[in-house]
């Protein structure tokens, strides 16, 4: 067996996959853009280092703004239950999309809903009272939206405006953050409307506990920098976290110079740097952002627009909404709710502590895939998982979340001082919907999970969403059934011809699927019908060639390497390349035996062991089908998916299992089989 320069992996493992709201269920960009990443990244680990070390955990983020909005909505079309009834009923939703997608999580709960709802609001009540002794929370009076004519204070959804941050486009901001996740103080929204009464909203202070982000920049600069030289850690990450590592700075435009100059000396200490090149504005950075809003003040005081960058804020960690995990009182100050994006933070370890206590019949209930992820793991402490030296945490993330989960929560666990060990974040860039970005809320509406069901089979999707590279790139998906360009005009008739009916258009969500419908089909069928007609049924009992066997060793070792680097699309594509030469070698060998039987066997042996090492290799991404041929194989699980035995053919599994080659009966293969299907719309 190779071991020289073999990658080393954790001993345990936790994956995260993000926090889906739940005021909806999930569309194209959820399943594909973390959780089918996530999965087959977990799966990998599952046969790498055993089920039983590793967690794969998410869940529905039950609380926030977004859940009210969405809650208020439609109590008015109607809706008589509560909003935990409607909470729940999302929930069950995005875990039915998520096994509908061969999705294996451990557990996936709700942070409102039993049985984690307690545990993390418990965990919610630690962290909070933790950051409090530990100095880092502040009680700061800030500015909040107020409907006069609804008379009441609105939540973060309630208000909508434009995003203040330079550069960003989005007319879809809310009162702290806009839909491509910058965040802003409230006071800088631009032009804001309430969306309760359709009014120009004031802003009133209200009380709540901030955390000192600020604070650890010299940390987050240190981390940054050890993440530049992480093979593990994806370069949006690094790029994304020192754009908010910047200084505080105000931007105003280059014909307001004269008005900034007049009021310049009531400013605190600053810096004013000129336009380069062609910019239209001119940036004034100050020593902290505390000096930064005392110039803002300055500067709205003389009537001056202007834009504020960029930087370490206080990060908001308590709400004034009702639904909310209560946040415990301190300093006299009581009735206060968690803010839903930092418990959505720790809300996995919430998670992990549910999962470690459950029951074998409660694991069945609130994984995914029940059945399909055995009780296994060890009755332990979840620190023995996130603080532990031998075990590491993987959180799959989008590219929009990266501040939360690569800013605040480093920072916040420093604070802690639990010795829990900084997360390794795997994030995407957006996954685009016909090279447009797509969002629920938004004008472009993505298709939900299920409706591309219709048209695909979970295997296809799973293995065109993971040869994306969205670790490197936003790609777009373009599904051709839901494509409604125009195709071409038809020279009889005149008319214009959409994508979606052209039958000369090659579907693009299918181009990675032909790997599994024709090669890995074609190699599995050959293997099987091969045995069934010369061997009796058996297995060959001649071993494989030294070429073959020199082949599936390169191919495991250049898998598990890219698997490591966290680098799935070159993953599959080694199994692809291995898969067609394997084709391409059986071809060869089987038209060269003609009638000689020990030829024959000879190339049956060579295509049997690449057939397991493409099995093992594809198991994570296509699980139903690498099953399917596991059954025909007659080998456990435990033997065939294992990396304990990654370099072993199916000889020496058999040997493994106590049998003979010669006793050790195929399951027969029908005529016909397919491993891998289409689905029943592409065979029109």
């Amino acid at each position: 067996m190779p071991t020289a320069n073999r990658p080393s992996f954790p001993a345990r493992a936790v994956v995260t996959a993000g926090m889906p709201y739940g005021n909806k269920g999930l569309h194209f960009g959820h399943i594909g853009g973390v959780f089918v990443p996530a999965d087959f990244f977990a799966r990998f680990l599952r046969d790498r280092i055993g089920a039983e070390n590793v967690l794969f955990v998410s869940g529905t983020d039950c609380y926030g703004s977004p859940i009210m909005e969405g809650f208020r909505k439609k109590a008015e079309d109607g809706y008589e239950g509560t909003i935990t009834d409607y909470v729940a009923a999302n929930h069950e939703a995005q875990k039915a999309a998520l096994a509908s997608y061969e999705v294996a999580l451990d557990f996936y709960g709700g942070s409102g809903l039993a049985p984690a709802r307690d545990v993390h609001a418990a965990m919610s009540d630690a962290v909070i009272r933790r950051l409090h002794e530990a100095g880092t929370l502040k009680l700061r009076e800030t500015l909040q939206f107020y409907d006069v004519e609804a008379g009441q204070f609105l939540n973060g959804r309630q208000v909508q405006g434009f995003c203040p941050v330079p550069g960003c486009k989005s007319e879809k901001a809310y009162a702290d953050e806009c839909d491509l996740g910058h965040q802003f103080e409230p006071a800088d929204l631009v032009r804001p409307v309430s969306q309760v009464t359709g009014t120009v909203p004031e802003l009133r202070p209200v009380a709540n506990w901030y955390f000192d982000l600020p604070g650890f920049q010299d940390y987050l600069e240190g981390l940054d920098d050890d993440w530049e030289t992480d093979d593990q850690v994806r370069d949006v990450v690094v790029k994304t976290v020192r754009e908010s590592l910047v200084p505080p700075a105000i931007y105003l435009k280059c014909d307001l110079r004269g008005e900034f100059d007049a009021v310049a000396t009531e400013l605190p200490p600053h810096t004013v740097h000129e336009p380069q090149g062609r910019q239209q504005s001119f940036s004034v950075e100050f020593a902290d952002w505390e000096a930064r809003d005392r110039a803002r003040e300055v500067l709205d005081g003389a009537g001056l627009r202007f834009r504020t960058g960029k930087c370490l804020l206080p990060f908001r960690i308590t709400g004034n909404i009702d639904w909310g995990v209560p946040a415990p009182a301190m300093d006299g100050v009581d009735g206060l709710t968690v803010w839903c994006w930092p418990e959505s933070l720790w809300a996995p370890i919430s998670f992990a502590e549910t999962v470690l206590g459950e029951t074998p019949e409660e694991h069945a209930a609130n994984a995914t895939l029940p059945g399909a992820v055995p009780d296994t793991h060890a009755r332990a402490d979840w620190r023995d998982w996130w603080c532990a030296d031998d075990a590491q945490v993987f959180q799959f993330i989008g590219q929009d979340n990266i501040y939360f989960y690569c800013v605040a929560q480093p920072a916040i666990w420093k604070a802690l001082g639990w010795g829990l060990f900084q997360d390794t974040p795997v994030a995407n860039y957006h996954i685009l919907f016909m090279n447009k970005k797509a969002s629920s809320s938004g004008a472009v509406k993505p298709p939900m999970a299920a409706e591309l069901l219709d048209f695909y089979t979970p295997e296809q999707l799973r293995c065109h969403w993971l040869s994306l590279g969205l670790g490197a790139k936003a790609v777009s998906f373009a599904p051709k059934p839901f494509d409604t360009s125009v195709s071409h005009k038809d020279k009889k008739t005149g008319e214009e011809v959409l994508v979606k009916d052209d039958p000369r258009v090659v579907d693009p969500a299918l181009k990675e699927s032909a790997f599994l419908t024709n090669i890995f089909n074609r190699l599995a069928r050959s293997c099987f019908y091969g045995a069934q007609r010369h061997l009796g049924g058996r297995l060959p009992e001649v071993a494989p060639g030294e070429e073959t066997v020199a082949a599936c060793d390169e191919a495991t070792l250049a898998f598990e390497e890219a698997m490591h680097g966290l680098d799935f699309t070159r993953a599959l594509s080694v199994a692809d390349a291995f898969g067609r030469e394997a084709n391409r070698r059986w071809d060869a060998a089987s038209k060269a035996a003609k009638d000689d039987e020990d030829a024959y066997a000879a190339a049956l042996a060579d295509a049997f062991r690449s057939l397991r090492t493409l099995t093992l290799l594809m198991h994570p991404a296509a699980p139903t089908g690498c099953e399917k041929v596991r059954e025909h194989l007659a080998i456990p699980a435990d033997l065939l998916f294992s990396w304990d035995h990654a370099f072993e053919g199916v000889t020496e599994l058999v040997g493994a299992m106590g049998e003979a080659v010669a006793d050790h009966g195929l399951v027969e293969l029908p005529p016909r089989t397919d491993f891998f299907e289409k689905h029943p719309s592409q065979y029109r």
